[in-house]
């Protein structure tokens, strides 16, 4: 009689393992991604045994309610205590392998700073419904940006930075309607920014720097109405500024220095919300625009190495606080004014004009 209802509890908890395991076909599909990996100096694989995925393998989280997986986060730069023992950062070659697309209820797959992953990012991630995050910064990956990626409705995060990626910006990518943060910088992406990029709503931040971009700045940018850093530095893109950047609620970053970009400086940009703001390198002629008033707060201003003329304009003064200012490399002329912010600023930020004069420059004759 024992002996039966020891029999009867044995099975009882092998069933209830099993219910709370993760499935056959995650597990399977777990070790087939890792199987195109290969890390030697850390052994973030080596929990990776047993049937329970869910269990103690390093990087993988499964849903407490279905057991299936959920999370892969796989990141090369982590304090977690497996890189402080070793006393270094990570490195893995490899590939990411189509099999990650069988975990279908993956929400978030980051394999992040890894320095040597390459191939292409599988374009049947764009089948997986519940993909909230993809992080893949910091690897060798090629290839371009899976040209479908604008069926992942619940997508929020898109980081696929330092790579060496190319091709253009897919225009499914726009449809991406709850896209928050899109990290593009340090790849070879070329081609125009889609005209309809606007209709990203929900972004915040929008980090395209270091690339191959060419054409305008779309002017559907400004209806971004949570955009906070818009960041397009060194690409190729030409045209003017739109003027409505500068009437964005929550901008507070813009940076499009090292481009070629032409016309004049929108008044706009001069009291906006934006506090951090880098046009140099440029082909903006004009003036400064006098425009300056209390709602102007710049942590950084940099307008050096462009075609700009004229005085620097006297409203500058009633600026809230202007940290860093500079107009070097220009065609400026006259008296540089007097008073903040012009008393804690040095040569170099004037340096490089037709005739700018007084301080901290040779005085005016």
């Amino acid at each position: 009689m024992m002996g039966s209802f020891m029999y009867i509890a044995i099975l009882l908890v092998a069933i209830i393992s099993t219910v709370h395991s993760c499935p056959p076909s995650d597990r399977a599909a777990l070790l087939s991604f890792r199987a195109a990996l290969n890390e030697s100096h850390l052994g973030i694989f080596n929990s990776w045994k047993g049937n329970d995925c869910c269990h103690e393998w390093y990087g993988v989280s499964c849903d407490p309610t279905t057991h299936r997986v959920a999370d892969i986060n796989l990141r090369g730069e982590s304090e977690d205590p497996l890189f402080e023992k070793a006393h270094r950062t990570g490195y893995m070659t490899g590939t990411i392998s189509p099999s990650v697309c069988k975990l279908e209820r993956l929400s978030s797959l980051t394999i992040a700073d890894w320095k040597g992953i390459t191939g292409s990012i599988p374009s049947c991630i764009t089948s997986l419904p519940f993909l909230r995050i993809i992080d893949l910064v910091g690897n060798k990956l090629t290839g371009s940006i899976p040209s479908t990626i604008g069926r992942l409705s619940r997508l929020t995060v898109l980081n696929v930075a330092e790579n060496q990626l190319t091709g253009y910006i897919p225009r499914s990518l726009t449809n991406l309607s709850s896209l928050m943060h899109l990290d593009l910088r340090n790849n070879g992406v070329y081609g125009n920014i889609p005209t309809n990029f606007g209709k990203l709503r929900m972004l915040s931040r929008a980090l395209l720097s270091r690339n191959k971009l060419t054409g305008p700045i779309p002017y559907s940018i400004s209806y971004i109405y949570r955009l906070s850093d818009l960041d397009l530095s060194l690409n190729k893109l030409s045209g003017t500024i739109p003027p409505s950047l500068g009437k964005m609620h929550v901008l507070a970053t813009l940076n499009l220095d090292g481009n070629h970009i032409s016309g004049t400086i929108p008044p706009s940009l001069m009291n906006s919300r934006i506090n951090i703001l880098n046009l140099s390198k440029n082909a903006i002629e004009g003036y400064i625009p006098d425009s300056f008033d209390e709602k102007s707060y710049f942590m950084v201003m940099d307008l050096s190495y462009n075609k700009l003329k004229g005085r620097i304009p006297k409203s500058i003064a009633s600026a809230t606080f202007i940290g860093h200012l500079d107009v070097s490399h220009n065609h400026l002329c006259g008296q540089i004014p007097e008073g903040s912010p012009f008393d804690h600023l040095e040569a170099s930020s004037f340096t490089y004009n037709d005739c700018l004069c007084g301080k901290p420059l040779k005085p005016c004759r």
